[in-house]
């Protein structure tokens, strides 16, 4: 199986979680992916912080994880956002974006925040804090 790390994941593993760190380890560094939209919010969270301070750990993901384009999963992300929509539900498009990668890519999503994403269809979801 392979896992889709979410933005959040990245950023326990980096304050020291260590379920986090171990269950990366278990499954293996190249079974673990991020999408794109993961590695922009880190840098966002560098650059709102100290950038000097968190760019080894930006290029640690970059270089130790599969960094996945969303450019593949454009149309299913309008697809799940249309659909939610219609149904009176909305989430943040980076979320959206995260799960239609792991989706169109059939990788499972690794996250804290499972009650943003449990109610995508289709989407197979696990937090490895609980």
């Amino acid at each position: 199986m392979k896992y889709l790390l979410d933005t959040n994941v990245i950023v326990a593993m980096f304050r020291g979680r260590q379920v986090i760190r171990d269950a990366i380890l278990k499954v293996g560094f190249e079974n673990c992916a991020v999408s794109e939209i993961s590695v922009a919010e880190l840098y966002v969270g560098a650059f709102k912080t100290n950038y000097d301070a968190h760019v080894h750990e930006i290029q640690f993901v970059i270089e130790h994880f599969s960094v996945v384009p969303i450019s593949g999963a454009i149309e299913k992300y309008a697809d799940i956002r249309a659909e939610l929509e219609a149904s009176g539900n909305r989430l943040d498009s980076f979320d959206l974006l995260i799960a239609a990668t792991a989706i169109t890519q059939g990788l499972t999503l690794v996250t804290h925040n499972t009650k943003h994403f449990e109610r995508i269809p289709r989407l197979t979801v696990r937090d490895w804090e609980r």
